[in-house]
């Protein structure tokens, strides 16, 4: 019998080897960003720091694993999303804010223009050029929906079906598209926009929540959409408290 492990392959690899390879690749990634104005000279010795001070608190190996193993997959990519999510401009620096990255195939469009055959239970509404809510649970969206389209503060209300709206996220190294539950305009005549996710228990809660947001921000800072906002709704009884709370 004969024992395999990874001490052959840790024992050619060092610790500041990790940190050089991380913020290599994180600096790749973000020199490409539209919102990065500094040379790569300039972000990598700042990634570095952050990566070595990021493996000696965050990461924590349970025996027999070793630090080093990081460099192995799945961890490597995991690393490297928890790092891309957690690194923003410094707008409070004078550094330029990060901002949307758009579809150079197609302008902005309208619900006036989607048109889709669906099998699935649907509810009318009435605040939507889209006529009916197509439902992709048995009753908390139903609810919701009634919810958004009676509120006094709701302007208009879509149904994220046959949109193609989606908001992108990284998960174990591959990416995905969110695709959030209703978008709400609000009365006030500013712009106002509230993304509303209605969920139950979400293993990538966290994740979707951290791109909602994150996406909400580059907008924003873009300033030619209007302004938006992002909320979960839990219970869709909470959906009056939570749209009260944004239009106040």
């Amino acid at each position: 019998m004969e024992s395999v492990t990874l001490n052959p392959f840790r024992s050619g690899r060092r610790q500041q080897e990790l940190v050089f390879e991380l913020a290599k690749d994180l600096t790749r990634g973000l020199v490409a960003q539209s919102f990065c104005a500094a040379p790569a000279h300039v972000i990598f010795p700042q990634l570095a720091l952050i990566v070595d001070r990021y493996l000696a608190t965050k990461v924590q190996p349970v025996h027999p694993a070793k630090l080093l193993d990081v460099f192995c997959s799945p961890y490597y990519g995991w690393a490297i999303e928890r790092l891309i999510e957690a690194i923003r401009p410094d707008t409070t620096e004078g550094e330029a804010p990060e901002l949307p990255i758009l579809e150079t195939s197609r302008g902005p469009g309208s619900t006036q223009d989607v048109d889709f055959w669906t099998g699935r239970d649907v509810r009318e509404v009435n605040r939507s050029h889209v006529n009916f809510v197509v439902a992709d649970t048995k009753q908390w969206e139903q609810a919701a929906a009634y919810f958004i389209d009676t509120h006094r503060a709701v302007e208009a209300v879509v149904k994220n079906a046959g949109l193609g709206f989606a908001i992108p996220y990284l998960d174990n190294g591959e990416h995905h598209d969110y695709l959030p539950d209703f978008i709400v305009r609000l009365t006030g005549g500013s712009a106002r926009h509230v993304i509303v996710e209605t969920k139950g228990y979400d293993p990538l809660g966290d994740v979707k929540t951290a791109a909602a947001k994150r996406w909400v921000a580059a907008v924003n800072a873009d300033g030619r959409f209007g302004s938006w906002s992002y909320a979960i709704v839990k219970r869709p009884s909470d959906v009056v408290a939570v749209l009260d709370k944004i239009a106040a």
